[in-house]
């Protein structure tokens, strides 16, 4: 029998119902939107650290704009 995924809701969600979910599972991250759960994106926590910093430190702020 295998658990179920443990999926977290973002705690910088709007309050619209539109969020993002991340899920520890098998040594990878998993990540999902709420407007369409069953596609999920599945890395490691070296890459996705790698993003979010560069999220953070405004490395794709240009692709907004």
């Amino acid at each position: 029998m295998t658990t179920p995924i443990a999926w977290q809701k973002s705690s910088f969600s709007h309050s619209d119902g539109e969020y993002v979910e991340l899920a520890a599972a098998d040594g990878a991250i998993r990540l999902r939107e709420s407007d369409d759960p069953h596609i999920v994106i599945t890395t490691t926590p070296h890459p996705l650290g790698g993003l979010i910093r560069g999220i953070k430190a405004g490395k794709f702020d240009h692709l907004s704009a």
